[in-house]
């Protein structure tokens, strides 16, 4: 894991006006809308940035293991090697949700599972390099595509330690994480998954939480507010903004949580595992 997780608008400017600028990844995802990242990035994108597709780069078709469950190693692989992806560069990630959307599990598939050294998440994403004095380009303009970026030959390691499935999540003492709106770890409300509510023993932490001004909250802040316990699950609606809350922790300088990368979709793709609904754990 990098020293440092997060990477403010100023440092990015002038790492990419440096001798060694970062590859930078475009995050950016609308969950029902598989185009829609690629189609923000062609509209404008920071500098030299390239698109990284929620539903076809970050995970496989759906399947009994939830709405985005993690694509096969060697798809990734290719996908890495395909954006010019090496452990010598460093990559930073960005979205305009601050990482609850997609940016966050970027980060977390090069870091945590595939192993890269040096990954950072853009603190406050495209909005905060937009009022900085960031400028955008046109995705077709910004050299994401051009012939200059060369494929690379990386082959990571992958470390499935921090991956959890159904079997583990119901077995385990662990603290389960929920990141989910309050709305829908009640179920008061579930506009995507057929059951609502939420896995017996959770908590819920919405990621929005995490946040100050679209920001994330100082080391400091988190570490005061993030549940704790020697054990920890965190899950989501199927994955992505669960890598959020990874993310949290690991500002605040925190042992990081497990992901059940299934989360809720998959937990409630069999009717015998007990959900709860209400406040109640």
């Amino acid at each position: 894991m990098p020293q440092q997780l997060l990477i403010d608008s100023v440092t990015l400017k002038q790492a990419l006006e440096s001798a060694h600028p970062p590859l930078v990844l475009d995050c950016r995802a609308r969950l029902g809308d598989a185009d829609a990242g690629t189609m923000l990035w062609r509209e404008g994108g920071l500098p030299t940035s390239r698109p990284i597709n929620l539903d076809r780069d970050l995970a496989s078709a759906p399947s009994g293991g939830g709405r985005h469950p993690l694509p096969e190693p060697q798809s990734f692989i290719a996908t890495l090697q395909s954006l010019g992806v090496t452990p010598e560069r460093a990559v930073v990630v960005y979205d305009d949700m601050g990482g609850q959307m997609a940016a966050a599990r970027a980060w977390w598939m090069l870091t945590c599972w595939a192993g890269h050294p040096e990954v950072y998440l853009l603190d406050g994403g495209i909005d905060a390099w937009q009022q900085a004095g960031g400028v955008l380009v046109a995705g077709d303009e910004a050299s994401g595509l051009d012939s200059e970026m060369s494929r690379s030959a990386w082959q990571p390691r992958f470390d499935s330690s921090q991956i959890v499935d159904a079997r583990q999540v119901g077995a385990s003492n662990a603290l389960k994480v929920d990141a989910r709106s309050y709305e829908r770890f009640r179920g008061d409300a579930e506009p995507i998954d057929p059951v609502a509510g939420h896995i017996p023993g959770a908590i819920c932490r919405p990621g929005g939480e995490n946040l100050d001004s679209g920001r994330f909250k100082s080391a400091e802040r988190l570490s005061q507010e993030l549940p704790d316990a020697d054990d920890i699950i965190a899950y989501c609606g199927s994955g992505v903004s669960a890598c959020q809350t990874i993310a949290a922790y690991a500002v605040a300088g925190k042992p990081l949580p497990r992901l059940y990368v299934g989360s809720w979709s998959d937990w409630v793709s069999d009717p015998q595992r007990p959900v709860v609904t209400g406040d109640s754990e």
